[in-house]
């Protein structure tokens, strides 16, 4: 029946487009002003959830307009209704019908199927046609620009769902549906909406357009043994209950599941109220959801009045009737402007009628609508207050502020557990108080009250079970060649070892069963590739993936992984031998670099205190020979704070401070370090770690089939040609015994937890340098699968309680090796972790220098200046002579020559001030000569004495 019936469609639909252009003779050429009369149709099914209610609101809208003498004029509108009886056949044909009669636009049809089809016919003849009921997301303006939808678009209720669905964080939903246009667009829209989210539609069933209950029981059985309990129903209300009757029966709505159904359930329950108890069992707990209109003046009377239009037939209100009513309602405005700017009601002939004059059909008498285009325009300016609301439409042609309420059937009625709108996403608040704020999709703004679900639970369900298709899971397990403390196959059904352990014990504490079978992974020669494992999820070979398998970005691009169960990270494995002392071992704490830097500080405060010292402190004057054996003696002596010298001066007292600090930073420093390497057992390498290889060009050895190929060529860009696959931990070990220079490799690097293995037996090796990555090994899963999450929840449990360290230590501990104790050569210290303080002992000198040189400037300019005038010396080095000859006198000798000067002058103020000057100038001079000479004698006779 459904393929004689396309069949029909399209003979009618091609016999149009040969038909059909766009010029020819007007009709009504003498037609001016307005008529006294407008024709529209409507095409519907009567009988309809739908259809039945929005009957009684579409004649109540043209009465309302006709008796209304704001709105039209003058012109009555003339409705003709006819009913599709469920035929998209009869509603083509009602079309082509109302073509016949000069009908200027068409209200309808209902089904999303049949307004594909005459969508087409209305293009050509120029004839809006306004849907209430045509949800379809597909019902493009771009291809069907003389198509009108006056509800809301399907795509913003799939949204709406989408959102439910992530927001009760499922990943996997099944969608039940009805096999035509709308069914199959309309899941569309959902799968990419929920594809956005990261989520995704793992089974679709699909339902024929009149199903039986057996039908709808194949297919229900079928959903039954799926893994996800997310439904998202999407069928028509005439028969969408009877899915829910046999869900009932095969017990479907039980403790588990979750069932979502699209707006025909929320008008079914408005439009058949109440429903019979049986039907309400079927349905409690199940999510629906509904067009939101927004609370008015209008709504209210509306919705009073509709008691007396039904009058007294059981046919409640429903929010397409408020759509129908208002599209009347629109389309009186729109035509109401068409006039006012002029338009006529006029068709035209087309050209080619003669041709299809033939027969019975009378294709002939189908004309095109002239003012076709300039009404169309009209309806999608209209902007007008109705009973859904504020009506106009958008850019893309969709009314404003879409927006849905989301309804729990809970007992003999259902509840609003919240709101969905474009502009602000999930909400407990009325839409149209959120339509004034700037949209917020946070995770906190986005809520919903509580919903009560199948089985009478409040708690949110799981959203998926293993299915109970009797099939198991595949799980991949790497055939390792090496290292079978991992994992080791024994035969095709025997594989043990730590991984498996570890998985087996996370799935016991998992609250339900799981199926499955391990499936080796390899030839059994050579160790498998990790990635390639991961990767055959994706391929669908395995369902899942566990044992050795490292957590690296690659990877988790492919699948999701649990909580790792080990730590682990990649390291450099390198030979070593002990490090015997010598009789220099003393001088290994520094390098060259340091005992250099510290000797010249040493040498460098002890002249800068000697400086700062000379002129006030007898212990830091003497003979030339004598001083510097003093610098030499207070420089060293302070490494063991033995110096005997007392320092008198403030800055000298602040130097000496601060390096006595740096002094024990260093000794302790010197002290640590020696100690360390003569009580340590010393392991020495040339390999440092990761850094040397590197640098070098010496081959590098790694474990066949592990990730560290990859990295050590894509991020570290070493070439391909130095890396070494080994096999076994007997070739690691020969390879490493060997070295570059006989054909081995002169590093290995490879997984810790490997070379915690490697090692516990191998003591000639050892690991040098720290791990240069940080990973984890964990169980790889299909990308959402709940499973990992279920898992990873296990894996923590098993941390916590013990467990996961008692399989550790019964597979992976092993006696520690003779060199265990052993620490690899220690670091010596070097000078960039002291120049802090070198530079700050440095400044300190510095300073101190500038200010006493400043302190001397100005006392050799107090007491000389006046003397160096009177006796001429005014050239640069007699000056620069007599500034030496002042810094090296002492203090007190300064201080007391310039009191004896004071009394002087002070006594020879009642003389001749010339002649007192040139004998006071005369007598110093000759005291200055008298006592340098004295100085030199006393030098020459010390060091004769001491020769």
């Amino acid at each position: 029946m459904k393929q004689q019936q396309q069949f029909t469609m399209n003979i009618i639909l091609w016999l149009l487009a040969s038909m059909i252009v766009c010029n020819g003779l007007p009709l009504n050429a003498n037609v001016s002003g307005r008529p006294a009369f407008v024709n529209i149709g409507a095409i519907f099914s009567f009988k309809t959830v739908i259809g039945k209610a929005a009957k009684i609101a579409i004649e109540t809208a043209i009465e309302d307009v006709n008796s209304n003498p704001d709105i039209l004029p003058g012109t009555k509108l003339i409705l003709q209704m006819k009913d599709s009886n469920y035929s998209g056949f009869m509603a083509v044909v009602e079309a082509l019908l109302f073509m016949e009669r000069d009908t200027v636009a068409i209200i309808g049809p209902q089904s999303s199927v049949t307004a594909h089809v005459i969508s087409h016919i209305a293009n050509v003849l120029r004839v809006p046609l306004l849907s209430f009921s045509s949800t379809d997301p597909t019902l493009s303006p771009i291809q069907f620009p003389f198509f009108v939808r006056t509800a809301q678009n399907d795509l913003y209720q799939m949204s709406a769902i989408a959102e439910i669905i992530d927001h009760y964080e499922w990943r996997e939903v099944i969608a039940i549906y009805e096999d035509d246009d709308h069914g199959r667009n309309g899941i569309a829209a959902l799968g990419d909406k929920l594809a956005e989210r990261r989520c995704r539609i793992s089974y679709k069933a699909r339902l024929s357009p009149e199903p039986t209950r057996d039908e709808i029981t194949d297919v229900l059985v079928k959903v039954a043994l799926r893994e996800s309990r997310i439904l998202v129903v999407h069928v028509p209300g005439s028969w969408g209950l009877k899915v829910f009757s046999v869900a009932q029966y095969l017990g479907m709505l039980g403790t588990g599941y979750v069932w979502i159904a699209t707006n025909w359930l929320s008008t079914v329950l408005e439009t058949n109220s109440p429903l019979s108890q049986d039907a309400m069992d079927d349905i409690q707990g199940v999510v629906t959801l509904r067009m939101y209109t927004p609370d008015s003046q209008l709504k209210r009377r509306f919705v009073s009045r509709w008691s007396n239009l039904t009058r007294g037939k059981p046919i409640g209100l429903n929010t397409y009737s408020l759509y129908a009513y208002d599209t009347v309602w629109l389309l009186a405005h729109a035509i109401n402007e068409f006039f006012n700017q002029g338009g006529n009601i006029s068709f035209l002939n087309n050209s080619r009628a003669s041709e299809l004059s033939e027969g019975n059909l009378h294709l002939d008498a189908l004309s095109v609508f002239q003012g076709g285009n300039l009404l169309l325009d009209n309806i999608l300016n209209v902007n007008m207050k109705g009973v859904t609301g504020d009506f106009r439409f958008t850019s893309d042609r969709n009314l404003i502020h879409p927006a849905f309420e989301i309804i729990n059937v809970i007992g003999t009625g259902y509840r609003r557990v919240g709101y969905w709108s474009n502009h602000s996403g999930l909400s407990t608040a009325l839409p149209e108080a959120l339509w004034e704020k700037p949209p917020s999709r946070s995770s906190t703004s986005q809520m919903l009250h509580g919903v009560v679900w199948p089985g009478q639970t409040t708690q949110k369900p799981r959203g998926w079970v293993f299915p109970n298709s009797g099939r198991h899971l595949k799980i991949g397990v790497p055939h390792r060649v090496s290292y079978r403390e991992f994992v080791s196959v024994r035969g095709p059904d025997v594989i043990t070892g730590y991984c498996i352990d570890v998985f087996t014990a996370a799935l016991n504490l998992l609250p339900y069963a799981v199926p499955y079978k391990l499936i080796p992974f390899g030839d059994g020669r050579t160790n498998p590739s990790g990635t390639e494992l991961v990767r055959l999820i994706t391929a669908g070979v395995f369902d899942a993936a566990i044992g050795d398998i490292a957590i690296i970005t690659n990877r988790t691009k492919m699948a999701d992984f649990t909580q790792p169960y080990i730590e682990s990270g990649l390291a450099v494995v390198a030979p070593v031998w002990r490090k015997n002392s010598n009789a220099f071992a003393f001088l290994r704490p520094f390098t060259g670099r340091m005992w250099a830097v510290t000797a010249i500080f040493f040498l460098l405060v002890g002249t800068v205190v000697w400086i700062l010292e000379h002129r006030m402190n007898d212990e830091f004057r003497g003979p030339p020979r004598r001083q510097v054996v003093t610098i030499l003696w207070f420089s060293f002596s302070t490494w063991f704070f033995a110096h005997r010298e007392n320092t008198v001066s403030v800055l000298g007292r602040i130097i000496l401070i601060i390096w006595l600090f740096v002094v024990l930073i260093i000794n302790s420093s010197y002290t640590a370090s020696l100690t360390s390497i003569l009580t340590v057992q010393q392991l020495s390498s040339p390999i440092k770690g990761i850094e040397t290889l590197v640098s070098s060009k010496d081959p590098i050895g790694y474990q066949q089939g592990s990730f560290a190929r990859n990295y050590l060529i894509d991020d570290l860009k070493i070439d391909a040609s130095r890396l070494v696959a080994l096999n076994s931990p007997e070739e690691c070990a020969k390879a490493l015994k060997d070295g570059p220079h006989k054909g081995g490799v002169a590093a290995m690097v490879d997984d810790r937890a490997y070379i915690e293995l490697f090692l516990s037996t191998r003591c000639e090796f050892s690991i040098v340098g720290q791990e240069f990555t940080k990973n984890g090994w964990g169980f790889a899963f299909p990308r959402d699968s709940p499973l990992a999450v279920d898992m990873s929840t296990a894996i923590l449990k098993l941390s916590e309680n013990g467990d996961l360290q008692r399989i550790h230590d019964k597979w992976l501990l092993r006696r520690a090796c003779s060199y265990q104790g052993a620490k690899m050569e220690v670091d010596r210290l070097q000078l960039r972790s002291f120049w802090g303080l070198f530079l700050i002992c440095g400044l300190a000198c510095l300073i101190a220098l500038f200010l006493y040189f400043l302190k001397m400037v100005r006392q050799f300019s107090r007491h000389y200046a006046e003397e160096s005038d009177l006796s001429g010396q005014s050239s640069r080095s007699a000056r620069i002579q007599t500034f030496l000859s002042f810094v090296d006198e002492k203090e007190e000798e300064v201080k007391s020559r310039s009191k004896r000067r004071q009394m002087e002058r002070a006594s020879n103020r009642t003389d001749d001030g010339s002649n007192s000057t040139s004998y006071s100038s005369t007598s110093y001079s000759i005291r200055r000569n008298s006592e340098f000479a004295s100085n030199k004698s006393l030098g020459a006779t010390a060091n004769t004495g001491e020769v």
